[in-house]
């Protein structure tokens, strides 16, 4: 476990609702520093087996040395291809922590963070074509106003869109500080870098289409796990929370329940137990737990 690349955040929490058969098969679908991973691999026999997923190429070079372990270079969007492969039809559970590690915010060049100045980029995936440089420079107004509306929820995003289309057409605009210097004049004295968060959120899920992403991952956990199964996802914003508590309680993202001819109720899963947050010692020891929402289902 690498915990200088991330601290796993309600690391116990999550793998004890997990982990209830030592001998199945489980999926950590978000692998990062390996910290969930490894406590999974603790709870395991020696029958059981992990497979985890992690398109980042710096997340790969933590990898965890154990016949019963198994790191897949892909997004977990990719979930049931991959598993295939392996000839994994079915799972025990699966555990994903949907927060951006922290090393991605640590490490300068790969522009996640208003706090350095670097190459505006964001790419999770570095051979991805779309980075945060594409995106500020070629976006028409329209879609920029969008994006920051949708996945910043922010109410100056006409503004803020107008601002980079203007700023854009006298020269690119290539670093964080340049994109800082554009949008701070917009921003409330008192909550500079609150909206700069926002900001830089909006831009990094559109970059890496998370939103879209984690709908296509939740979808195949359906299909995957076996009957009282689990799923274990950690939240960290209210978008991508959303739809994991929608799924989990309608089997869909609309928020409306389906049901069959007979009123039944057709969700694939039901919620275990109530919502569970960080206490107050984890937040003081990784403050980057602070936002983080553990969700708990088990397949019907």
């Amino acid at each position: 476990m690498n915990t200088n690349y991330h601290i796993p955040v309600l690391l116990k929490q999550s793998v004890d609702a997990l982990v209830l058969n030592p001998d199945g098969v489980y999926v950590d679908a978000t692998f990062g520093g390996g910290g969930h991973s490894a406590e999974i691999l603790s709870r395991l026999s020696s029958k059981g087996k992990l497979f985890a997923f992690d398109q980042d190429k710096d997340a790969q070079q933590n990898s965890l040395k154990d016949d019963r372990f198994e790191l897949i270079e892909a997004n977990f969007r990719f979930l049931k291809r991959f598993l295939k492969f392996f000839k994994i039809t079915e799972v025990d559970g699966i555990l994903a922590d949907f927060g951006v590690s922290s090393h991605q915010f640590d490490i300068p060049e790969r522009g996640f963070s208003t706090r350095f100045d670097a190459q505006l980029d964001m790419r999770m995936n570095q051979n991805d074509k779309l980075s945060a440089y594409e995106l500020v420079n070629t976006y028409e107004e329209q879609d920029l106003t969008s994006l920051f509306r949708t996945y910043g929820e922010l109410k100056m995003a006409p503004k803020l869109a107008r601002a980079i289309i203007s700023e854009r057409l006298n020269k690119p605009i290539e670093t964080t500080s340049e994109l800082n210097s554009v949008l701070e004049p917009l921003l409330p004295k008192t909550k500079v870098f609150k909206f700069l968060a926002q900001i830089y959120q909006a831009i990094r899920i559109e970059v890496n289409q998370e939103m879209k992403a984690l709908e296509e991952f939740l979808l195949q956990t359906q299909d995957l796990v076996k009957p009282s199964g689990r799923l274990s996802f950690i939240t960290y914003h209210s978008l991508e929370d959303r739809l994991v508590k929608r799924y989990i309680r309608d089997g869909n993202f609309t928020g409306q329940v389906e049901k069959d001819f007979y009123g039944n109720k057709l969700a694939p899963f039901k919620k275990v137990g109530q919502l569970i947050i960080p206490d107050k010692s984890e937040i003081i020891d990784n403050s980057r737990a602070r936002s983080a929402k553990l969700r708990i289902a088990e397949k019907l």
